[in-house]
């Protein structure tokens, strides 16, 4: 070809690359709901963690537990956190050869109005925290006596006092006996009546293990395999989930903890768990920033869940896993920048994301962090304005998927065509056709929908802030997703 022809060719092309471009984006956006990708059975639900918001004496107590009723979630996972000791742990001094020292008066409340607020579903319980003076210390661990004072220096040590683990195994057996058999019987041979009956279906054993005491897998293993065996005499039907680690990218804790040759005989491998928060890539970033550092750790957490379902498929393939900590955190717990309004929805379309590819990838369970936070206890995390008491942006997204996608959906094949705008079309078990729409970014996004006009929709955007979910139409065939929306479009059949 001659020399000429080539560059007078090149201009051409260069100059018709706008064009192609803009023909991409006009493409509608394409669905075939013959080619099914995957079958979900992911239940979309959420985690509780004890903090004082959720005390009776809180003036955000009532709509916290009252949002969390309206939700209507399985599997919402309980865990009174150690930075306050008089809530989490039960038995804060060691007995002596006279007396022991159990009491539940910070404990029994808020688990109380937890269980009141999920009956009829299946919670996940996690008493996370041993005892500190179970593990050797150089001194004693002197906590608050103000039991809503934070107290982020109580978990300390990392060798255990008793190495078999019996110590711990015994006091989490009392722990769920006192709420499951109506009492327990204390180390001095007393018994102390609670009047709890409740049924536990599932049991969380500890809390990120590797940041909390920074146990090895090993030892980790060990105290499951000690409480799990002590927890199983109480209630044979119970379900346990291990492993809770916060650093999902260390494979040695999956391969160990998943290889039934690790554990003692007769210690069920009936779930594990494991979490991710995104971040700002660095303090000075801002929203608009946030939403790719966000998107690109999300998607760098994906092919490490694909990557620890291999080694789960090899050595536990009967094992379900609960991906049961999912957020983002801007800075530390004591955050006290401006937390932009955008912010709550990026933060929640990014879950909806999570929640459509972990559905493909096959995981149980997967829940958002988490209900209440508030100043010096991770405000970025929280799904309820802790100064209204009205669910935010994130908590009105985990709404409208768990309110219209759950197990036996049927995913099909989807394309938007658009990098910034997730589309995935589903059959529901009851056989009806949705498409969840998720806008990645902080601008609006017009799309062309094939024959949707009159189709009625569900929106969480920035201009529904702390207000319910809004109710809508498809008008015509170009729909217009505004900033960090989620929207769920009902398509008639």
């Amino acid at each position: 070809m001659h020399k000429k022809t080539k560059i007078g060719l090149a201009i051409v092309a260069i100059a018709l690359l706008p064009f192609a471009k803009l023909a991409a984006q006009e493409r509608p956006l394409a669905i075939d709901w013959h080619n099914v990708v995957a079958v979900s059975k992911t239940t979309p639900t959420l985690q509780v963690v004890y903090n004082p918001m959720l005390r009776a004496n809180s003036p955000i107590h009532k709509a916290s537990f009252e949002a969390l009723k309206k939700l209507g979630a399985d599997h919402v996972r309980y865990v009174p956190w150690y930075p306050y000791p008089k809530a989490a742990v039960a038995e804060l001094k060691a007995p002596t050869a006279t007396e022991t020292y159990w009491d539940f008066q910070y404990a029994d409340p808020p688990l109380a109005d937890f269980m009141e607020a999920t009956k009829g579903h299946s919670p996940v319980i996690n008493f996370s925290t041993i005892p500190v003076w179970m593990f050797k210390t150089d001194r004693p661990v002197q906590y608050p006596a103000d039991p809503d004072l934070p107290f982020w220096g109580y978990n300390q040590g990392r060798e255990l006092r008793d190495s078999t683990g019996k110590e711990v195994a015994d006091y989490f057996a009392r722990v769920f006996s006192w709420y499951t058999k109506g009492g327990f019987t204390d180390e001095r041979g007393t018994f102390h009546k609670s009047g709890h009956n409740y049924n536990f279906p599932y049991w969380e054993v500890l809390n990120e293990p590797d940041l909390e005491h920074r146990m090895s897998p090993r030892l980790y293993t060990s105290i499951y395999d000690a409480v799990v065996l002590a927890l199983k005499k109480i209630s044979p039907e119970t379900k346990f989930v291990g492993i809770s680690v916060a650093l999902e990218n260390d494979p040695q804790w999956f391969e160990y903890f998943l290889d039934p040759a690790n554990h003692q005989p007769g210690v069920p491998l009936d779930g594990i768990s494991y979490h991710f928060y995104g971040r700002p890539a660095s303090l000075d970033q801002s929203i608009d920033s946030y939403q790719y550092s966000f998107f690109d750790q999300a998607y760098g957490f994906l092919d490490r869940v694909r990557y620890i379902e291999n080694i789960r498929k090899r050595l536990a393939p009967n094992t379900f896993t609960h991906i049961n900590e999912i957020g983002s955190i801007l800075q530390n717990r004591d955050y006290k920048g401006v937390i932009p309004d955008g912010y709550w929805n990026l933060s929640g379309a990014m879950f909806a994301y999570l929640f459509v590819e972990l559905s493909k990838i096959g995981i149980d369970v997967v829940a958002e962090s988490q209900l209440v936070g508030y100043p010096t206890q991770f405000p970025d995390v929280t799904m309820i304005n802790w100064k209204t008491g009205k669910p935010n942006a994130r908590y009105w997204i985990l709404k409208l998927i768990k309110d219209n996608f759950g197990p036996g959906d049927k995913l099909v094949t989807t394309n938007s065509y658009n990098p910034h705008l997730a589309a995935q079309a589903f059959i529901t078990a009851d056989g009806g056709k949705k498409l969840l729409l998720i806008n990645k970014v902080n601008k609006q996004i017009d799309i062309k929908l094939p024959a949707m006009d009159g189709a009625a929709l569900q929106t969480v955007d920035v201009t529904t802030g702390d207000n319910p979910i809004a109710a809508g139409q498809v008008k015509g065939d170009t729909f217009t997703v505004k900033p960090f929306a989620v929207t769920v479009i009902n398509i008639k059949n």
